[in-house]
């Protein structure tokens, strides 16, 4: 059910005529555009910020900043936010889950990985919530296709990785950069794993209650700005070093990347469902890896496109239809929720960087 005085989004017809050849026409595509290259970037632009703010005022400003631009939308429609407490607590648990501690490490992680290898990782999401969703929370039960996508994409996970370059020669090894390397690809699967357990908790315990989806992204962003200033003595002080291009970058993460580009989210699942509105998925590891390349000169080993390439032949497996299970949501009571907070039994959403 609706609350009382929140309007309830209705996904545009199927059989509208349009430009495009897809509901919603050109606008909508337009948004998918903008959504997948935005949330591809968000990689590029927290490594650029990093050069003159922490790992951890990188998390504070994008956070912040995205909550108040989501708020001023949820102000301007006039939506209602929820009442119960218990809703709060549920959302207290997402804000901080799934955006103050997976945005904090990959903003840790790009320190000692390169932004595109940490756009690969973020693609490994989807498979991430197939197996909680089906071990942890019980929302859906996977068939061989799907299990046979997991174990894929965790092999693809191993190449990433590249377990033969972890012996390097004596010179690197001194440095100590290898195991700050590997500890920045595995705080990239930790902020995966985060995804994948807030898309179960979410599904869980809150999409059905029929929230609309502008305010779901506004609660979960506000609730990770709210851990985040609560923690800013630890995670936000040190020197700053403030230019153009580290000030843009924040802004563009924050108020767009964290704000804007939920609200496109939500409007790409109303008009196209979560189906199409997922293949954005494989958008956004191209453009990071082309950002990385083109603008910061980043190189790539071999290895890093092979095995991305397997994580998304997994994450493709992994998306076919699934049964339900036990706390799972209706098609019509998930399409109030973006794509970034569980839209679907059936399908991953896509995650922000």
């Amino acid at each position: 059910m609706t609350p009382r005085g929140a309007p309830a989004p209705t996904p545009a017809p199927a059989s509208a005529a349009s430009p495009t050849g897809l509901p919603g026409g050109r606008r909508i595509a337009i948004q998918f555009a903008a959504m997948g290259t935005v949330w591809g970037a968000s990689f590029l632009f927290m490594k650029v910020a990093l050069e003159g703010v922490s790992f951890g005022q990188v998390s504070w400003t994008r956070l912040v900043l995205g909550a108040i631009a989501l708020g001023l939308i949820v102000a301007a429609r006039r939506l209602p936010l929820p009442k119960e407490r218990v809703v709060w607590l549920h959302f207290a648990v997402v804000g901080v889950v799934g955006s103050a501690i997976p945005y904090s490490l990959f903003a840790w992680a790009e320190q000692h990985v390169t932004s595109g290898v940490a756009s690969i990782y973020n693609a490994t999401t989807p498979i991430m919530t197939a197996l909680l969703a089906t071990l942890a929370f019980r929302v859906e039960k996977l068939g061989r296709r799907q299990l046979a996508g997991i174990a894929l994409g965790i092999v693809g996970v191993v190449v990433i990785i590249g377990p033969w370059r972890l012996t390097p020669d004596a010179e690197a090894a001194a440095s100590g950069q290898p195991l700050l390397e590997l500890a920045g690809q595995l705080a990239c699967l930790g902020a995966a794993l985060c995804y994948g357990i807030t898309f179960g908790y979410l599904r869980r315990f809150l999409t059905h209650r029929g929230i609309p989806g502008v305010v779901t992204a506004f609660m979960q962003i506000g609730m990770g700005a709210a851990a985040m200033v609560l923690a800013t003595p630890f995670l936000a002080t040190g020197p700053v070093s403030l230019d153009l291009p580290v000030v843009l970058s924040l802004v563009v993460l924050g108020v767009v990347g964290t704000g804007l580009a939920y609200l496109w989210n939500m409007n790409v699942l109303l008009a196209w469902g979560p189906t199409a509105t997922s293949t954005v998925t494989y958008i956004t590891p191209v453009v990071g890896v082309a950002l990385g390349i083109l603008v910061l000169g980043e190189t790539l080993h071999w290895n890093e496109p092979a095995g991305a390439v397997l994580v998304l032949l997994g994450v493709l497996l992994s998306q076919g239809r699934r049964r339900a299970g036990r706390g799972s949501v209706t098609r019509a009571s998930a399409t109030v929720a973006p794509a970034a907070a569980a839209p679907a039994a059936t399908r991953t959403p896509p995650t922000p960087g």
